[in-house]
């Protein structure tokens, strides 16, 4: 029996990256003049002290939730993947609730915004399943092997690039923002190929 993934996951999968990158959009509008997107992270716009962090706090708290509505609905995927991608967006939810402060450090953000990112990143590789009942080529192309363990290792690889940033002064807002964007569009595309299958599949037994 083909798992059909819930038209909800596929409507939170596709609100993640425009919310996301909506409001990191918006909300560096705001900032005063010297606030830089290729410099300054995410989190310096739900910083304590910056203009109208709310913005950027609610937009976080939006992609979690839309994170773990997602995970609920994408059946296709293997349940491992699915916690991981769950527990991605609790801590998501969490970088918003603990946001940097105006001096010092804050370890609880850092904790969050880190296993955010690791799982995240790593979600994909473990979405994909080992024994599915359909055939090959009526399995969501997202989440093939292949394209899963790709998607994982680019998304690693970019999280990687935004941490080496954090300790040589690069690129950092930029590093993080691709790293960030691209976590927020894949689970669109494993809902979006997994949706697609379901209707493929369904057309081919009803032609039967």
């Amino acid at each position: 029996m083909v798992r059909q993934v819930k038209w909800w996951a596929l409507v939170s999968s596709a609100a993640a990256p425009v919310v996301l990158i909506g409001g990191w959009t918006l909300a560096a509008q705001r900032q005063p003049d010297g606030f830089d997107s290729t410099v300054d992270t995410i989190s310096a716009l739900a910083a304590r002290n910056a203009t109208d962090r709310w913005l950027m706090t609610a937009a976080l708290l939006c992609v979690g939730i839309c994170h773990v509505v997602t995970a609920s609905g994408l059946s296709r995927a293997a349940p491992a993947g699915r916690i991981i991608f769950g527990l991605g967006g609790v801590a998501t939810m969490l970088v918003a609730l603990f946001p940097s402060p105006t001096t010092g450090s804050a370890p609880e953000h850092a904790v969050s915004a880190g296993i955010a990112f690791a799982a995240l990143a790593v979600w994909p590789a473990f979405a994909w399943r080992r024994r599915d009942s359909t055939p090959p080529a009526a399995q969501p192309f997202a989440l093939r092997p292949i394209a899963s363990f790709t998607a994982a290792l680019v998304l690693l690889w970019l999280v990687a690039w935004f941490t080496v940033t954090l300790g040589t002064g690069g690129p950092v807002g930029l590093a993080e923002r691709l790293a960030a964007g691209a976590q927020a569009c894949w689970p669109f595309a494993a809902a979006l190929s997994s949706r697609l299958a379901s209707y493929s599949t369904a057309r081919g037994t009803a032609r039967m």
